[in-house]
């Protein structure tokens, strides 16, 4: 379909996709290993075609129908990813002209915040257009110091990671995978949007053929939006 895997040899990555199991916050190298039974997969796509690129992940749960994975990891692993998904579509719905990027961290926060989670500081969304990143940046903590205002025609990505543990992280010696710094468990999902006259257009968003990703979408985002006390209705 005339498309490039924006990722391949950008900045020397040799891959052309990007996928994450449990412990890996996000830039993870496909290999070998065999997925096992309560896994988290994040598999992370950039595409470019006609000029433009688009930035696009989820975090999918493999499924452990026999109950090999003991129930307070699995319990664990269900509130991360959720809780991710949610923190993601909450702060989308914030989007429109005139908002500051910056503002956007602290629903993530929030939404983080009371599902028990952490969030990751050292990697954050971006603009993407012609270029794989450009501005703005935008971080997805609380309180952070992202400068600008929404615009009507920007086109960035949000892209929550939070962890089960700690929010740091560390980087393996090939440069590129980064890693929980405690070994627990990590979660992203990840859109590409543009801002219309007062919302956003998902340029990235699922189809009704798109794969589940082992939990009912809907329910999570309004439970964890409830929980927090975020109650604008869904644009996803």
């Amino acid at each position: 379909h005339d498309c490039y895997p924006s990722p391949l040899n950008y900045y020397h990555f040799p891959r052309s996709v990007c996928v994450s199991v449990n412990e890996v916050i996000c830039h993870g190298m496909p290999d070998e290993r065999a997925f096992e039974p309560g896994d988290i997969v994040n598999v992370d796509i950039t595409l470019y075609h006609n000029g433009m690129h688009a930035d696009l992940n989820e975090t999918y749960i493999v499924p452990d129908p026999e109950g090999v994975v003991n129930k307070a990891l699995a319990h664990d692993t269900k509130r991360l990813v959720e809780g991710t998904y949610a923190s993601m579509m909450s702060a989308i719905e914030e989007c429109k002209p005139g908002i500051m990027y910056r503002d956007l961290g602290n629903t993530i926060q929030k939404v983080a915040n009371h599902q028990g989670l952490s969030v990751v500081k050292s990697y954050c969304g971006h603009g993407v257009r012609d270029l794989f990143h450009c501005a703005p940046n935008v971080p997805h903590y609380a309180k952070n110091k992202a400068i600008g205002v929404m615009k009507k025609g920007n086109a960035f990505t949000v892209e929550p990671m939070l962890n089960l543990g700690t929010y740091k992280d560390r980087t393996w010696p090939d440069d590129w995978t980064s890693v929980t710094l405690d070994g627990k468990r990590s979660a992203q999902f990840e859109h590409t949007i543009i801002l219309a006259d007062n919302g956003v257009e998902i340029l990235t968003a699922r189809l009704p053929e798109s794969p589940s990703c082992g939990f009912d979408m809907d329910a999570a985002l309004a439970r964890c939006k409830q929980e927090a006390g975020l109650n604008k209705p869904s644009k996803h």
